[in-house]
């Protein structure tokens, strides 16, 4: 089994130069407990990791800082994370001993490191069986949906949907090695927003799993505040 984790992110909604990937939580990168409950929940698990090139070198820094020595390989990120996933599959298709028949592979966000390890071990589980997967977890809030305006005076208005309808999309998704590796030959679409929206664009159903609600992405200041404290 393999993960590729992808770690893109600039900083800009956290307000800082450093990338988010790279800011600390219990005194650590959120990188390097991502990568490491990963390596917990499935030992001997294949890591490749995707950054940016020019973020590489000053990751390679932190771990000799850290005295972090988790195996894991380096890909180069892309123009939008279609093109850096695909970079990840590239790398580890590269690998004859990681493309089996029975190859499973999971994607996930590096700014995601509270993602439960029942959770990994699941969507592996399920993805064996049905291929494609992916954890979620139920609507708590009520939610209202926008009406496009179509005539003058309709600007503003909404209405409540039934939110048990709907449910919130983490990751890690995983999938059958080459079904993904099929899915990602096809070009670039604005429409391809996660991993299981390009398979399901082979026409390949996505099955569900339970997630963990503490599987946040950390993209805000509040974010990283709720990250320290389910560190502790």
């Amino acid at each position: 089994m393999s993960c590729i984790i992808v770690a893109g992110g600039k900083g800009l909604r956290m307000g800082t130069e450093l990338p988010k990937q790279f800011l600390p939580i219990g005194g650590r990168p959120v990188l390097m407990h991502t990568l490491e409950v990963f390596a917990r929940a499935v030992p001997g698990i294949k890591l490749i990791l995707v950054l940016p090139k020019d973020q590489q070198a000053f990751w390679r820094e932190l771990c000799q800082q850290h005295g972090f020595t988790l195996p894991h390989t380096i890909a180069d990120g892309g123009e939008t994370r279609f093109h850096s996933v695909k970079n990840g599959l590239r790398c580890l298709a590269a690998e004859p001993s990681a493309v089996r028949d029975d190859s499973l592979v999971a994607i996930h966000d590096g700014v995601r490191p509270f993602v439960a390890e029942d959770v990994i071990r699941r969507c592996y589980d399920a993805a064996r069986e049905y291929g494609a997967v992916v954890p979620v977890t139920p609507v708590v809030e009520t939610l209202r949906q926008l009406t496009p305006s179509q005539s003058k005076g309709d600007e503003g208005k909404s209405f409540t949907v039934d939110r048990s309808c709907y449910r919130l999309v983490q990751t890690p998704q995983t999938f059958q090695l080459a079904l993904l590796l099929q899915a990602y030959e096809q070009p670039y679409r604005d429409a391809f927003t996660d991993d299981a929206s390009v398979v399901e664009a082979l026409g390949h159903p996505v099955a569900l799993v339970d997630g963990n609600r503490e599987n946040i992405k950390i993209t805000t200041p509040f974010d990283l505040t709720i990250a320290e404290a389910l560190l502790k």
